[in-house]
């Protein structure tokens, strides 16, 4: 099977690239332009593996992809707005994080500290259904990912979470006192 994942710096839209960035394109992926949009936009900015985590859960049906554009039609879910899981895209768009994943262990940097600075999805060419049924036409888009690596990313994490202050119970504090 031949992958739709290209590593080729042609037609990217993100032009200031750096020597700490990586970069991945898939191009004429089977998938609505509008969901590509919609999960390019929640896990933009997000790091890497949180990114992939958060792609998983909605392959797995555990949270959806919040809808913030294209919201005429879905309903509500549980604890959100509309939304939706979308596995195909999903799935499509994680063998894309997972190719500039693979392209940053390739240029020798540290995976735990990648970032998604840039992801864009774009409409593709249309491609026609043939036979008997005429004028139906294919969805697909291309998806461009740009990777960074953040220097103390994991660190910013750890002291998130340590520097929250300890709740004391209610005897611990009357003891002292």
């Amino acid at each position: 099977m031949i992958s739709n994942v290209i590593n080729m710096p042609q037609g990217y839209s993100f032009q200031n690239m750096k020597p700490e960035m990586v970069k991945a394109l898939a191009r004429n992926i089977n998938i609505s332009p509008k969901h590509a949009i919609e999960i390019c936009n929640y896990i933009r900015g997000k790091p890497l593996a949180r990114a992939k985590a958060m792609l998983n859960q909605s392959v797995k049906f555990e949270k959806p992809i919040p809808l913030k554009r294209f919201t005429n039609g879905p309903g509500h879910k549980p604890g959100m707005g509309s939304g939706r899981f979308m596995n195909k895209a999903c799935e499509e768009i994680l063998k894309t994080l997972e190719s500039a994943e693979a392209n940053a262990k390739n240029k020798a940097l540290n995976v735990a500290d990648l970032k998604v600075v840039h992801i864009a999805a774009h409409r593709a060419g249309k491609q026609q259904h043939y036979g008997r049924k005429r004028r139906s036409i294919f969805k697909s888009c291309h998806v461009e990912v740009v990777l960074q690596e953040v220097k103390g990313l994991n660190d910013k994490v750890k002291k998130d979470k340590s520097s929250k202050p300890e709740q004391k119970s209610k005897s611990e504090s009357k003891v002292k006192e």
